[in-house]
């Protein structure tokens, strides 16, 4: 992936519209929602596992396309984070995608460090699947893979990624 755009002034995306521009035209036009925030999923470029899910406002979008390092918004501290910035464990764009109305973006990526996406220490935060048990209800089953690294060794009490 080329990065062509520098950190300038922020929010230099040009505005959703509606209907078929917005859907079909090739001008990118991030529709953030009313927190000013789009949902962004990474997937490892390799293999296609979903690894996360998270949110970007204008300026994470924008100097994840300009530096190819993926920059997140966390809604639970306020600030921009970059992925990684704490464990070591980046992730580098290989692409970006975004669906039909541009709300949300899938950034293929290669994840870096351990190669561990989650703050747990797993490869995938979505590293529990849903079942159906012997009594019919729905339960979790783990993704058998053990942790890659220990997240209190890492984040200490905080252990939010």
């Amino acid at each position: 992936m080329a990065y062509l755009c520098e950190i300038r002034s922020m929010t230099q995306f040009a505005s959703p519209v509606s209907g078929a521009e917005q859907e079909e035209g090739l001008a990118f036009r991030p529709k953030f929602d009313s927190s000013g925030l789009i949902t962004a999923v990474a997937v490892d470029h390799e293999t296609g596992e979903v690894l996360m899910l998270a949110h970007m406002n204008a300026q994470a979008l924008e100097r994840t396309l300009a530096t190819g390092t993926v920059h997140y918004w966390s809604r639970s501290r306020g600030k921009m984070w970059i992925k990684g910035e704490t464990s070591g464990n980046t992730q580098t764009v290989v692409e970006v995608l975004t669906d039909c109305d541009q709300d949300a973006v899938v950034l293929r990526v290669r994840q870096e460090g351990v190669a561990a996406a989650c703050h747990t220490g797993r490869v995938s935060c979505f590293y529990r699947k849903v079942i159906q048990g012997e009594d019919g209800s729905f339960v979790l089953e783990k993704d058998p893979r053990p942790a890659r690294f220990d997240p209190s060794s890492v984040y200490g009490s905080q252990g939010d990624g």
